[in-house]
């Protein structure tokens, strides 16, 4: 395994971490607000956390949907989070004319799963030195994502993450499949689950994606248990009122409780990893 280094985190070194945050930036003061409670949420469980939020939703279903403040609106707030809260910042890209300001603020720079095979995205971004997170495709077998891989470190940064982040099952589903996880791993890249986008049910609410929120706690504690280096979700205060991905975002007074019990599943695993090592 090759552990990233995200500013003063390690990830892919034996400790479980968290990204979080809401799925689009909604306003400054909510977005400064969730950083807060999420950043000292994971300071009492004791674990590492990197904020994300996207500047702009652009791939939403709808012509009509919320896509965020833009970008330099968007990387101004989340130069303050990262300043005011203390905390490392993710945010995704979309074109390769993107990467250099948003490296400018965020440690990490990340590849939408819709976008995961767009050479020059992947190498613009990889060349900027950040560390980057790519999605992997909702089309995509797990083992594909070397070759994605192989695109990035050709710029010579080996600082990659990879997430699952489920495969289309039919249509408006989508299921993960939990050997995805021993399977990205052997490429020796962290590899993360982002939860809550795993739950989506794509176009399934005319116009607008739903999702099953009701089952992030059996997915994420299957994703630990089966070994991942870190946990991807969104949350929010009232999710009900979020203006992206409302049907399948964790609320905020329901993620203490959720990683205490990933964090004891997480334990186990790492036990029972360090038993078979050759």
């Amino acid at each position: 395994m090759n552990p990233v280094q995200i500013g003063d985190l390690a990830i892919g070194s034996g400790t479980l971490l968290l990204i979080a945050g809401p799925c689009v930036i909604e306003g400054e003061e909510h977005a400064l607000g969730l950083a807060r409670a999420i950043r000292q949420i994971a300071a009492r469980v004791g674990m590492p956390y990197v904020f994300k939020a996207s500047y702009d939703k652009a791939n939403r279903t709808s012509v009509r949907s919320f896509r965020g403040p833009g970008l330099d609106d968007g990387l101004r707030v989340l130069r303050r989070i990262r300043e005011e809260v203390g905390v490392p910042i993710l945010t995704d890209i979309h074109e390769p004319s993107q990467a250099e300001p948003v490296a400018a603020v965020a440690e990490v720079l990340q590849i939408p799963a819709f976008l995961c095979r767009q050479t020059d995205l992947i190498t613009a971004a990889a060349a900027t030195g950040r560390v980057v997170n790519i999605k992997k495709g909702q089309f995509m077998a797990p083992a594909d994502m070397r070759h994605v891989l192989r695109k990035a470190t050709a710029t010579g940064n080996h600082q990659i993450i990879i997430t699952e982040r489920g495969v289309s099952f039919g249509y408006n589903n989508l299921v993960v499949d939990m050997r995805a996880f021993p399977i990205m791993r052997t490429f020796g890249h962290p590899v993360v689950y982002d939860v809550t986008h795993s739950l989506q049910l794509p176009g399934a609410g005319d116009g607008v994606t739903s999702g099953q929120a009701e089952f992030i706690e059996p997915m994420a504690s299957a994703g630990v248990a089966a070994g991942v280096d870190g946990v991807f979700m969104e949350v929010h205060e009232r999710p009900e009122d979020a203006r992206s991905d409302a049907q399948n975002a964790l609320r905020l007074d329901l993620l203490e409780p959720l990683l205490e019990r990933l964090l004891r599943i997480h334990a186990i695993a790492r036990e029972r990893a360090d038993r078979v090592q050759p």
